[in-house]
């Protein structure tokens, strides 16, 4: 608690003369890493981020009131015929420390690193989504803690272009008419790590 106190505080005080409230939205590409850990459907090489194409691209939008992030990502995985996707809604700590001179600070136009941790829970299906999402469409849920790095570069006030390094650490459970969440042997851990590019568009309402 003395540790996670620490943090906050000198986040706010490096935030000083930052963004108070702001939206955020982005669209990106790049690829994806999974790895089933533990449990019966990972022996039975039916954990999600491992069966899906390494391919991906999505959408990420959110709102940060000072440090405080709440998001939601939606992904495609895909290899050209086979598609999967993966939906996830997280709240956690967002921190972008400016680069360089004060002069591009204040302009909004150097580079930049940031980071956060989330915990959230997601919804994955092993093929396109039919809309309206139905309950019958999800072959996967699971509660996630993610930590991502990035580095980027301020084009102006408005935009940002970037690259990302998500990974998450999750708990699984299959889903299905025939699966019980109470059922145990329906459970799994996953790791899953993405390498991404970005183009983040950024509205600051305070």
């Amino acid at each position: 608690m003395l540790v996670v106190a620490a943090v906050v505080v000198g986040a706010l005080s490096a935030r000083a003369d930052a963004d108070i409230l702001k939206l955020f939205g982005e669209v990106h590409g790049g690829g994806v890493y999974g790895k089933g850990l533990t449990g019966d459907p990972v022996a039975q090489d039916k954990d999600f981020f491992s069966n899906v194409p390494h391919g991906m691209y999505g959408a990420r939008i959110g709102a940060r009131f000072l440090i405080l992030d709440a998001v939601i990502q939606h992904h495609q995985f895909t290899n050209g015929s086979h598609l999967a996707t993966w939906t996830q809604f997280g709240i956690g700590i967002g921190i972008q420390s400016d680069l360089g001179d004060e002069k591009a600070k204040k302009a909004k136009q150097g580079p930049y690193v940031d980071f956060g941790v989330d915990v959230g829970f997601g919804l994955g299906t092993g093929r396109q989504v039919d809309p309206p999402l139905s309950n019958d469409e999800v072959t996967d849920k699971g509660f996630l803690i993610e930590g991502r790095l990035g580095f980027g570069k301020h084009l102006n006030s408005l935009f940002d272009l970037g690259v990302a390094v998500p990974a998450s650490w999750g708990y699984f459970f299959k889903n299905g008419f025939d699966v019980s969440a109470n059922d145990l042997s329906t459970h799994y851990r996953s790791f899953q790590i993405e390498g991404l590019v970005y183009l983040r568009m950024n509205l600051k309402l305070l």
